[in-house]
Formats: C-alpha cells, structure tokens, sequence
C-alpha cells in the first residue's frame, strides 16, 4: 500500500461518524476492506448474559446495547500458522461525540494543514489512525516477511471502548476465533511509547437533598451549592491524600495519578428557587494494585465522614455507582512482546523504549483478565483525544507502521512467546 493509498485509507475511515452505539456503517466497510486485502474475516456481537456476570458492567442485561453491533477482525496467517505464535494487534472504531461549535472545520471532514503533516478530524488520535497503522503493518510483513516466518496476526476492530469495552470483553470472555491467542498490542496514542498499565476508574453518582424556597426569600430555603462544594472540596483532598500516599513506579511523572472529576452536575429546578436537589456523576481513579471496590469504599467513607458532622442538613447524601467499571491492568515489562517491542522502537529510533503507565483505561484490561499479555502502543497524543480538533502527526502514523511491522517480524521470526497449546 503507497503512502498515498494509506492516506485515503484513514481518511475515508475518518469520515464515518462512529460515535459509541452507531459503529455498524463503519464495521462493514471495514471488514470489506479486511476481505479485500486477504484477510479471513470473523464478526461476532456484543452478548449482553456474557457481560452481566462480569464485575465491570451493569448486572442487568437489558442495560447492555449490543443491537447492530458487530465486532469484526481479519486473520492474516504466515508459513506455518500453528509452529509460530498468534498475535492480535486490536483498536476500536467508536469515537466519543463532538460539541461542533468548537471545532475550526467539520469534525467528520479530515482536514489536513497547510504543509499536509497534520490530519484533523474527531477519531484521528483515538483511534482509527492507530487502527489503520495496525492494518498497514500486517500489509508491510506481508511483502518483507512473507512465508519465511510462522504465525498468525489478528486485526481487530471493536465497538464500544469509550462507554467500557463490551466488543473487547466479549471477545475475550469468550474466544471468538478456532485457535489462541498468545499476545496482544492495542494501539491506543501513547506518544509512540510502550504503555503496560492503565488506570482503572469507578463511577459513582453522588445525590445531594436541600430545601426549596423563593429566590426573594433564599434565607428560608438550604441551598445544595454549598453542600455539593463541601463534598467536592473532601474528595478533592482525598485525591490528594492518595497520590501521597498510593504509589507506583510508572505513575511518578504524573503531579495528579489518580485524578477525580465530576463530569456532570445537576442542581435547581427553577431560576427563581433555591436549588434543593443535585445529583454530580463523578469518575474516581483506581491505581494499578487497587480494585473498583476498594476505591469505591474509600470514598465512600470520607462522605460518611463528612455527612456525620453537626451542621449537615436536610438529608445526608448518597453514593450509588453506577455504569461501567474500568479495572486496572499491568502487564509484567519482561513479557517477550513488551520486550520485543521496545527492541522494534529502538531499532526505529522512535522515542522511548522504557514503559510507562497510562491515567485512562483501555481494552487492554479484558485481555490481561483473560491472561493474554498485553502492551498498548499507537501513534498520536492522549492530550488531543476527545478534544476539539483532534489531530495527529501523519508521520507518527507511518512510524507506528513500521514499529509495528518490526515487532511483528521479531515474534513470528524468534516464536519466543509461551504458549500453552
């Protein structure tokens, strides 16, 4: 595939407005794609009994959308498929939505800049460049490698990452290929860096009960603000507390490890009343070591805490959680395909080679669940995912390419991954 080729390849990808529960359009033109290059191609669906009795995801099935859903992937076999190991390089298709206002041009229209380094569109870092760069590597390994290595590689395209990874979770739940998999590269943007832990996160909805009153009388009413700044300030040093105090070697660069945000707050029914009711959705940060659980509890504690004290009003809050969990993930850094990557990106001198830890949860935790090591590595920035104009450096997507088409190269050549069968 020419540079060109590549090019219109992620631009097309780009233009499919796959936010998370709308990925069937840009599904079947991807697995045409896969068919048309070669690839032996499976779909499986999003099952909802699989999931329910999983810890991260709500236990009622009907509260899991798996309609018009597939999950597709393509099959590259080398040589001998079943002397060398099966690698699967994984990536999603969902996109998270747009606020268009504040984008300079068309969120689904890739844009390139001036001197064409630059593509900008909603996807481009999180994460159909990387996707594609999968795709692009196995075709590279198809032309230098040829039958002179034995393996398998896996190019899988999966829905639902952003709202928790129903597609990832139930492909690894529950196999959806005739063989094993030995290990997997998921190519989220890490800066063309190796990633082997991600944080995990719990979410958790906060209610909070005051009193009603006329804007012209607030004195007679008991005002939520307050309240909700009260609790806000508590967590906030809670979150301190435990960067102080929960440490782990690949988070020391970040000041915030385990960052808490409220990401949405409800409050007041009417312009002209004290607000009495508020409800604040907040996403807690669990460190590599920890359980969901065990954060979940911590926080917990410190609004009884808080809502034991004297001056409390109405009601004393509450605490459910609510949505998908994300866990934290680790993969050993002396895994061979931790190793045999960071030799690919040394080799390309691509940047740093020493793993790091990510403050954001990945697919890659289904896959570790399910004893399938795994490292996460892509081209493009954290920092411009799910921001207006998202971009990434076109030559990062050619870079990834070729680090790729190395790593893959070195496991299917050395077969130095432990298998099982």
């Amino acid at each position: 595939m020419t540079a060109t080729t590549r090019r219109e390849f992620v631009e097309s990808f780009l233009r499919f407005d796959s936010v998370t529960g709308n990925e069937r359009a840009v599904q079947e033109w991807f697995r045409e794609r896969l068919t048309d290059r070669g690839f032996e191609t499976y779909t499986w669906e999003n099952d909802p009994e699989l999931l329910a009795d999983h810890g991260s995801f709500p236990d009622d099935p009907t509260e899991i959308d798996a309609t018009e859903r597939p999950n597709v992937a393509g099959v590259a076999t080398f040589g001998d498929p079943e002397a060398g190991p099966t690698v699967v390089l994984n990536g999603h298709c969902d996109v998270v939505p747009v606020e268009r206002a504040s984008w300079s041009s068309d969120p689904f229209e890739p844009t390139w800049d001036a001197a064409g380094e630059t593509l900008t569109a909603r996807g481009a870092a999180d994460m159909k460049s990387g996707l594609s760069a999968c795709l692009f590597a196995v075709e590279e390994l198809r032309e230098q490698a040829g039958d002179t290595v034995d393996g398998r590689v896996v190019v899988e395209s999966v829905v639902d990452e952003e709202a928790g990874g129903s597609g990832a979770a139930t492909a690894a739940l529950s196999n959806p290929y005739p063989f094993e998999r030995d290990c997997a590269i998921v190519a989220e943007p890490t800066d063309l860096r190796p990633v082997t832990a991600t944080e995990g996160s719990v979410m958790v909805r906060l209610g909070l009960q005051g009193r009603s009153a006329h804007a012209a009388t607030r004195w007679r009413g008991e005002s939520v603000l307050p309240q909700f700044e009260r609790v806000r300030a508590a967590f906030r040093e809670l979150e301190q507390e435990r960067a102080e105090r929960v440490t782990h070697p690949l988070y020391e660069r970040f000041e915030t490890p385990w960052p808490v945000v409220a990401g949405t707050v409800e409050a007041g029914s009417w312009a002209s009343s004290v607000p009495a009711e508020l409800t604040a959705e907040f996403r807690l940060g669990v460190a590599p070591g920890e359980t969901v659980t065990e954060v979940e509890a911590a926080f917990r504690d410190r609004l009884e805490i808080l809502a034991a004290a004297d001056d409390w009003s109405i009601e004393p809050p509450t605490l459910e959680r609510f949505s998908v969990q994300f866990e934290p993930a680790v993969t050993p850094q002396d895994a061979a395909v931790v190793e045999t990557l960071q030799a690919a990106v040394a080799a390309a001198d691509a940047g740093p080679v020493e793993p790091t830890g990510a403050t954001y949860g990945a697919d890659s935790r289904h896959y570790v669940e399910a004893g399938i090591p795994t490292v996460l590595f892509g081209p493009g920035t954290i920092e411009a995912a799910h921001f207006p104009d998202e971009h990434v450096a076109w030559a990062d997507v050619e870079t990834a390419t070729t680090v790729l088409a190395d790593t893959l190269t070195r496991l299917l050549e050395c077969d130095c991954i432990s298998r099982s069968r």
